[in-house]
């Protein structure tokens, strides 16, 4: 039996590794800790955690090819403590988010319990490829390929 996806499309060529990385994404989104995402600029973006309850000893904050990963443990300093109810638990937890290419990471800071992470989104360049159409006639032939960048310099040949 052959699996429905999202890129399942013929048209989808080399997109599996997209597939790959939405189906990690989804088997990590248990809810916890809450975040937001917010546009702070034209090509910038924000991700807030709560994690009140952390240190920052207790936090650490990764970039995994193309997966940035917010990992939090907390001690447990309930020995010798009698809760008549415990409603605040020490738990750790793991929260990644998918990065497109070319996102950096600028900076991220705690404040009153809550992980703030900043992003930048670089312009990509402007490309445009000329491809030249042969003919089978006199064998085969070669395709020529020119990539123009965005100030109008040409490569290929």
């Amino acid at each position: 039996m052959s699996r429905s996806s999202l890129f399942g499309s013929p048209l989808f060529l080399g997109f599996d590794h997209l597939e790959q990385m939405l189906d990690r994404v989804a088997k990590n989104s248990d809810g916890y800790p809450p975040y937001n995402i917010e546009q702070t600029g034209e090509n910038r973006l924000r991700i807030t955690l709560a994690v009140a309850g952390f240190s920052m000893e207790e936090l650490q904050l990764t970039q995994e090819d193309n997966q940035l990963v917010v990992r939090g443990k907390q001690r447990d300093e309930s020995e010798g403590r009698i809760f008549l109810h415990r409603g605040i638990a020490a738990r750790q937890f793991q929260r990644a988010f998918v990065l497109a290419e070319g996102i950096e990471v600028e900076g991220a800071w705690l404040d009153n319990g809550l992980l703030h992470i900043d992003l930048k989104r670089p312009q990509p360049a402007v490309r445009v490829k000329a491809i030249q159409i042969g003919t089978r006639n006199a064998g085969p032939a070669r395709p020529l390929v020119h990539t123009q960048l965005g100030d109008g310099e040409k490569t290929g040949g």
